[in-house]
């Protein structure tokens, strides 16, 4: 129900924000449009009469009326003659006021009681009249020019016609606007109703997927059947989906690797603590034993800061000049003899060169080589031999790092630089010493790359620029 109110909240805005400004022009339009038409009727008719009246006028002074007397009778004469007395009337008005002459004939004798022959008498000068007529009540528009003899204006020529016929033609002309603006806005409400429908619907689907990605039901995907933002957006939205979902598998693995790695070395030091309280004639044995899963449980521990501050945005590096042949070599030392305990040969080659220093954090160089020898006996140790080298190309250091075991699988490749991630390998360790060996030498403009070796076995390639 909260849903059907939302989606009729943002139909109710849209419409409100789309219809409302082509209403409001509409009627802009609309009204302008009916304004336009009432001025250009009224002006066109105001202007046709003037010019009647005026043509007529000088016509009727110049060449007709010589006397009052002939005044009285030419106007019968011209009145008999007015071929357009079926749209208007023609008036000869006295200096009284009253219509001497109509082409009507039922008038004669009126006083009609507008302000155009009173002013016409007075300015000597054609007036209009618009309004209604005292006598009839029908609205009228007339046009009153004066008629002089000797420089008086004895009477008056005056064009009357009625505003019905134009009052209903503006009227038609008006209706027809406001339809064509009704059917305007029927067609934009239309329009908008097939756009919101088009976008409402799957914007509700996609609030409700979000909605369900957020109470905890990752991997929830949605069927697109557009092809433009909404599309998008849909995609957009199934692939968050299934990197949370991946996303949350993967931490879910990681705490659980992370609690069995945590609790192993943990049991062995306080089984050895036990076994030590008990028969203290194990003791060389246990403290070797208890030493090296502290050691574990420490680098551990560290791996896990390490990446807090990589996910914190908080990992930085102490650069100082850095020897990193020196650096890679001490490390070579300390592992040589480590391995020969697990009967594993570690065999190195510098090369026969010299490395430049180069501006580095040394003990983060170490980090990432210790981790790099420890991953290639953890995980490649049945080959019994593992290769490090040193070498420059194109100004560039580069260290590599190979074992002869089993080598990664070519699916497992692409993933293995990730945090967490561990593929099928059921070696023991967090899954994110790689991640946080790659950070250390993206940090220092240089890359880390893992991938297998021809003939078998991983190989590591570290690049780091020279001086």
């Amino acid at each position: 129900m909260a849903n059907k109110t939302e989606i009729t909240g943002l139909k109710k805005r849209w419409l409100i924000s789309s219809l409302g400004p082509i209403f409001v022009v509409a009627l802009l339009v609309a009204g302008t449009f009916c304004v336009v038409m009432v001025n250009y009727y009224y002006n066109m008719m105001l202007d046709g009469l003037k010019t009647r009246a005026s043509h007529a006028s000088d016509y009727f002074t110049s060449n007709t009326m010589k006397s009052y007397g002939e005044f009285y009778r030419y106007a019968n004469t011209f009145t008999a003659e007015f071929a357009e007395r079926d749209r208007m009337e023609l008036q000869f008005i006295g200096s009284s006021g009253e219509i001497i002459v109509s082409s009507y004939g039922l008038t004669a004798g009126m006083n009609p009681g507008t302000p155009d022959i009173n002013a016409v008498f007075q300015s000597k000068q054609i007036e209009p009249y618009r309004g209604v007529d005292p006598n009839t009540g029908e609205h009228i528009m007339s046009v009153c020019a004066p008629l002089q003899l000797d420089g008086q204006v004895v009477g008056a020529m005056r064009y009357v016609t009625s505003m019905s016929a134009v009052q209903r033609s503006l009227l038609l002309n008006t209706g027809l606007a406001a339809g064509v603006m009704v059917l305007i806005i029927i067609m934009v409400y239309v329009s908008n109703m097939v756009f919101i429908n088009n976008v409402v619907e799957p914007v509700a689907e996609v609030t409700e997927t979000a909605k369900r990605i957020a109470a905890g039901s990752y991997g929830t995907q949605m069927e697109n059947h557009c092809q433009d933002e909404i599309g998008q957006l849909i995609d957009a939205i199934n692939n968050m989906s299934n990197q949370i979902s991946k996303s949350e598998r993967v931490k879910s693995e990681f705490i659980s690797s992370v609690s069995h790695e945590l609790r192993t070395p943990l049991t062995a030091i306080t089984g050895w603590g036990e076994t030590l309280l008990e028969d203290p004639e194990q003791l060389e044995r246990g403290v070797e034993t208890i030493l090296k899963e502290s050691r574990r449980l420490t680098n551990m521990v560290e791996e896990l800061l390490d990446f807090s501050k990589i996910e914190d945005g908080h990992f930085t590096l102490r650069i100082e000049e850095t020897d990193v042949q020196a650096e890679l070599e001490d490390t070579i030392y300390t592992y040589t003899e480590l391995f020969k305990q697990e009967a594993i040969a570690l065999h190195y080659d510098s090369w026969d060169v010299i490395t430049p220093s180069i501006p580095a954090d040394p003990e983060r160089l170490k980090q990432v080589f210790c981790n790099v020898l420890d991953n290639a006996a953890k995980h490649g140790g049945t080959g019994k031999r593992i290769d490090a080298a040193i070498a420059l190309s194109e100004n560039r250091i580069v260290i590599t790092v190979r074992d002869y075991g089993p080598g990664i699988p070519e699916a497992e490749l692409p993933f293995v630089k990730q945090k967490f991630y561990k593929g099928s390998s059921k070696a023991r360790g967090s899954g994110i010493g790689l991640a946080v060996c790659d950070e250390i030498i993206r940090l220092h403009e240089g890359t880390f790359e893992i991938g297998n070796a021809a003939g078998g076995g991983c190989v590591v390639t570290i690049t780091l620029p020279g001086a």
